[in-house]
């Protein structure tokens, strides 16, 4: 086998253990949806009445701050994701999982692979959750089929 199938087998490895630590201890993944989720319910159901009144060439309305509010909501919860990545990063480095990495046969960049991936498949459910749920409330974007792609593939790269 080549290196570079060997990076491959290595990088899936770490990303099944890193599913598998997300299923285990669901509050990291629970957190990046539902602090977005909680931040959009608070800012259109309590606020968007009056915030939507303030938009400038807008009817008003929490249909409109919806909209202005939603692409805002997605970032959020982008930041999230990475903040969980983070500490997960973090807490192999500290609990010393890294120095056993170390010692055994695998690739160097597999480890973090891994968690990037891990981490894009997480913040990808999270968005598509959130976006579901601002359909639920009423936002309507008029963007097309393309335009939604872009979207996921920015805020992919994004994450």
């Amino acid at each position: 086998m080549s290196a570079m199938s060997h990076a491959v087998r290595d990088s899936r490895t770490m990303l099944r253990r890193n599913i598998r630590r997300m299923v285990r201890y669901p509050a990291g993944p629970a957190s990046t949806v539902a602090v977005p989720l909680v931040v959009l319910f608070l800012f259109v159901t309590v606020f968007g009445d009056t915030m939507g009144a303030g938009l400038v060439g807008a009817a008003g309305g929490r249909g409109d701050y919806l909209e202005y509010v939603v692409p805002g909501i997605l970032l959020l919860s982008v930041a999230g994701a990475a903040q969980g990545a983070a500490i997960s990063v973090a807490m192999d480095m500290t609990e010393g999982i890294i120095n056993r990495f170390r010692t055994m046969a695998i690739s160097r960049g597999a480890i973090l692979a891994g968690h990037v991936v891990g981490n894009l498949l997480q913040t990808m459910a999270a968005i598509a959750l959130i976006t579901v749920v601002a359909v639920i409330l009423g936002f309507r974007a008029n963007a097309g089929p393309v335009e939604w792609l872009a979207a996921a593939g920015l805020l992919a790269a994004t994450s």
